[in-house]
Formats: structure tokens, sequence, C-alpha cells
């Protein structure tokens, strides 16, 4: 039997203030004629983010999701933390268990794997721009969409500097990704060229381009997007806006371009079947998510 309380669920990132995630919730909980509210807690600190975990540990809060920066301090808040973190470093879901111990998951991986496959269909290589707390997700989800190689380049891969003093190098080594030095360097810009023309996928999980950060046109102009394949598929995690400066310069190339909204949805619907064994039909959550984003876009 559906239970008739309503529970609450958060989002819990810096910034906050743009996501589509209560609109995707609140959807999929009428959907289902569950009570259940969502909202967005901004957090522009740890500390901001421990109390947001405690409330969990004490049942004030019945699930939470984290986005960016907070990705990884989520797993290392956590009491258990599943295999997919473990792998990674980084969760995008908390859970409660029984006994108040706070789980640690991962739905981002899954829900990439999903949008990969649906939209391109063969991915043998990847190349992966951002290190943050998305990355190790968009890595693994790469290789699980069947990737042999996968390559990732940062801001702060400095051309000069040892692939150790890179930030979070290691982890990525680990995951089997190989390291480029960020093409914002003339010096790079030739071996970035070599990878991209031979690349399947690229994607873009910085905040750039995304509402209330940078507008992202730099970030657009340094890819060469002549010398990616035809065939190649640009995906942007960025979903509000709809349209990043990345995606428009792919589109102009008629490369296949798209948004993250679908992976949003996914792993949103993933998130729900953890915390309530129960799994939404994704095309009110999705329709949803558009018609939101249609009103904030300019008239």
């Amino acid at each position: 039997m559906k239970s008739r309380v309503g529970r609450r669920f958060a989002l819990i990132g810096h910034p906050v203030a743009h996501s589509l995630s209560p609109v995707i919730h609140d959807a999929a909980y009428r959907a289902l004629g569950l009570p259940h509210h969502y909202e967005v807690v901004d957090c522009p600190d740890a500390a901001s983010v421990q109390n947001a975990v405690a409330q969990l540990r004490r049942g004030e809060t019945a699930g939470l999701n984290v986005t960016i920066p907070w990705k990884r301090l989520a797993s290392q808040l956590a009491d258990v933390v599943t295999p997919s973190v473990q792998r990674i470093g980084a969760a995008n879901v908390l859970s409660r268990g029984a006994d108040g111990a706070i789980i640690a998951h991962n739905t981002d991986v899954p829900a990439l794997v999903e949008e990969f496959r649906r939209i391109s269909g063969n991915v043998r290589r990847a190349l992966v721009l951002g290190n943050g707390g998305a990355a190790p997700a968009v890595v693994a989800a790469a290789t699980e969409a069947g990737a042999d190689r996968v390559f990732l380049s940062a801001r702060r891969f400095l051309m000069g500097e040892p692939e150790s003093a890179w930030p979070y190098a290691a982890e990525f080594l680990a995951q089997g990704a190989q390291l480029l030095a960020w093409p914002g360097d003339p010096r790079a810009k030739p071996r970035f060229r070599e990878v991209l023309a031979r690349i399947d996928l690229i994607v873009q999980c910085t905040s750039a381009g995304m509402h209330g950060a940078d507008d992202g046109q730099a970030l657009a102009l340094l890819v060469p997007w002549e010398h990616l394949p035809q065939s190649a598929l640009a995906y942007d995690l960025i979903y509000n806006p709809a349209s990043t400066p990345f995606l428009t310069s792919a589109r102009a190339c008629g490369l296949k371009a798209e948004n993250g909204l679908g992976m949003l949805v996914a792993q949103a619907a993933l998130a729900m079947d953890i915390w309530l064994s129960v799994s939404p039909p994704r095309a009110p959550l999705l329709a949803a998510a558009e018609a939101e984003l249609a009103t904030r876009r300019p008239a």
C-alpha cells in the first residue's frame, strides 16, 4: 500500500537555484500518487553539507541528491558506499538505512550509459572535459558504454607540469583514463587535435555555460570542432540553458549534440527507486522538465 505520509527529499549543492530536480521529482510523485515533497538546499560550504547529511541521519529528510561541487564529499560522509561509489569516489544519491546509517549511491553512471547508448549506440573512444565531481561518473559510463579508450582534460592540467601534479590525476588514471593537457596552451593543441580526430563521444562536464556560471564561450572556442568525425556525439551535462555554446558550436559543424536533460531524468528515476523501491514512468518527468525549461527561456 502506498504511504500517505508526505516525506521530504532534497537536492544539495552550490549553486542549486537553477535546478529542475524539484519539477522532475514532484512530477514523479504526482504520477505515482505519492504525497512527497522535493526541494533544493544551497550548500555553499562543507559545513552546510555536513548539516544536511545530519538531517538525513536523524530522519528529518528521507533522501538526498547531491550535485556539484559536493559529490566527492558526499561519498566521504557516508557510512556505507555502494560498489559504484567505491569505484569512482563520488556519490549523487544518499539514502538512510533502517539503523540510521547513511548509504552513498551513484545513479549518474547508469543514467549516462543509457544516454550514450540511446543517442550514439557505438562508443569506442571518448573525450571528457573537466575533472569535477561529475567527471569520474562520465569516465565510468563511457567505459561501460563500450569505450576502450577514454581521454580526459581539465583546466588545471597544465602543460609543463608533471601529470602527478594535476588535480585528481591518480583517481582518473586508476579508472583507466588517459590524461591530456588543457588545450588553452598552444603546446597542448596538436595532441588534443589528434585525439579529437578519432573519438566517438565528447562530453562537457564543467560548469561552463551553466545558468549562473560563466557563459561557456571560452570553452567552446577551445575545441577545434572541425577535427571531430561527423559521426561523433557532443554531450553537455548542462541542461539549463538547453543549448550551451558547446552544443551550439557542435551543431554548427553538423555533429549530433544533446544536453543533459535525459540524463537528469534517468538518474532521478533511479534515485527514487533507491528511496522508495518504485520506478516512476519517465515520460511525464521529461515532459515536466521540458515545460519548465520553456518558461525560463528568454522571450
